[in-house]
């Protein structure tokens, strides 16, 4: 006999959207679907950072509609770093799981990412850090992601197969423990960096990933791209002065 798949004690999901009227149902009630899978006790956080379009309306409606939904406004718009944040430290529940709102991951291969925990006890200091298996973005994203993540991993000393793959699972004591400050781009190599300054381990897997099907895609843009280099070699200072912990 098969044995049971593990759950968490407690689980938040959280994603940023910026005018993702097009995608922020269908991935809202993804994401309940999963987390119903893995926890009886769970709250899905959808950050509207700043939207221009319906993305706010249909959020509240869908809050409105479903148990443990809420939305969490950005006004105006932080950018990907601040509202990432704001859904961490929105969070409420022992572990926080987040993806991105646009649609492109399968949150339904969410069970999965359990299976790299060697305990639901989010005192184990584990994170899940998942890699796209066949990244379905345009060339010049993926070769600037290439770049950047040779950087990032050079940098810090990481082994992070794809630093910013927005499908990860982390116990919600870490942002207990650490202040975020990027607004942009940075964000995902900023909490990693920290974490793993302070002990915690990093397990990783493959996920799939998905053309977008709405919407349009922000993290390409030159100004982007100049302020996550900005706040790069600005982390990259402060963890130097820190130290291992």
């Amino acid at each position: 006999m098969a044995d049971a798949p593990r759950k968490l004690p407690s689980l938040t999901i959280t994603f940023p959207c910026y005018n993702e009227e097009g995608n922020v149902e269908r991935v809202t009630r993804a994401a309940v679907a999963a987390g119903r899978m893995v926890t009886d006790d769970l709250e899905v956080v959808i950050v509207n950072d700043g939207s221009k379009d319906r993305t706010g309306e249909i959020a509240d409606r869908l809050a409105g509609e479903i148990p443990g939904v809420r939305v969490a406004h950005n006004r105006p718009n932080r950018g990907y770093g601040g509202a990432l944040s704001r859904g961490f430290v929105e969070a409420t529940k022992d572990w926080v799981f987040y993806t991105d709102g646009d649609g492109q991951f399968d949150v339904a291969e969410l069970p999965k990412l359990l299976e790299l925990l060697d305990t639901a006890d989010p005192s184990s200091k584990t994170i899940v850090s998942c890699y796209r298996i066949k990244r379905s973005d345009p060339l010049k994203r993926k070769m600037n992601a290439w770049a950047w993540g040779r950087l990032v991993n050079f940098l810090f000393g990481f082994k992070i197969r794809d630093v910013d793959c927005a499908f990860k699972l982390y116990p919600r004591t870490l942002f207990q423990q650490i202040t975020m400050k990027s607004t942009g781009a940075l964000i995902d190599t900023e909490v990693l960096a920290k974490a793993t300054n302070l002990g915690y381990r990093v397990r990783q897997m493959g996920v799939n990933h998905y053309p977008r099907t709405a919407g349009q895609q922000t993290g390409a843009k030159l100004s982007v791209i100049l302020r996550a280099f900005r706040e790069l070699f600005t982390l990259y200072r402060e963890i130097k002065r820190e130290g291992k912990k």
